[in-house]
């Protein structure tokens, strides 16, 4: 299987909130946390529901509350781990402001990060 992703991912955790419309037509609301974040998509853990295959959702990244990021994407997999369920996301719309104020900068965090110091046997 070809991987078709441009550009490196992050594995980093923010929080996020997703909203979609059920098979009912009711808004469901979930908090996650992202697993890892690519410039074009992320893959969130959802802790109790998850949209369905190709359904558009509203992605918030909540990690700074005063500059909140929201963008749309659309579901293009999901791990039903019922331990840890999971939905790949892959952006539609806001992807301009995603690499700069997620994906940069979660690259910068992981970059300015330390190595754990080495233990002593």
């Amino acid at each position: 299987m070809d991987d078709r992703r441009r550009g490196s991912r992050h594995m980093i955790s923010f929080p996020v909130r997703v909203r979609w419309k059920n098979s009912e037509g009711k808004e469901v609301i979930q908090d996650g946390l992202t697993e890892n974040v690519g410039p074009q998509g992320t893959l969130v853990y959802l802790p109790r529901n998850l949209p369905l295959v190709g359904g558009k959702v509203s992605l918030t990244v909540t990690e700074n509350p005063d500059d909140e990021v929201s963008v749309t994407a659309q579901v293009i997999r999901l791990e039903r781990n019922a331990a840890h369920p999971q939905v790949a996301l892959q952006l539609t719309d806001g992807l301009r402001i995603w690499k700069k104020k997620v994906w940069e900068y979660a690259g910068s965090i992981i970059a300015a990060q330390q190595p754990d110091p080495l233990d002593e046997w």
